[in-house]
């Protein structure tokens, strides 16, 4: 293994250790919005931690899987939004 590839697995684990403190605002957190936006970083931290493992394993074919879980998070968003502002919520 290289420094690059190692570098790209710390920052990995780095985000790893983001998106599990920012699940306690996802739980915790004391309006929908605040959710919704926790739930749209976890999943864009998701994003990025497949990115750097499809660079750090020097696999290309994993972005696809990474760039389809973008899309599916976008949709999942709007989707959250829409509903929150269907029930009575103020976005």
């Amino acid at each position: 293994m290289t420094l690059v590839t190692d570098a790209l697995l710390v920052a990995a684990g780095a985000y790893v250790v983001l998106s599990v403190v920012i699940l306690y605002r996802i739980v915790r957190g004391p309006t929908m919005q605040d959710r919704v936006i926790a739930v749209n970083v976890v999943g864009t931290n998701t994003v990025v931690i497949i990115a750097l493992f499809a660079a750090a394993l020097d696999s290309p074919g994993v972005l696809d899987i990474a760039l389809v879980y973008a899309l599916l998070n976008f949709l999942m968003s709007i989707a959250i939004s829409k509903f929150t502002v269907e029930r009575g919520g103020v976005m």
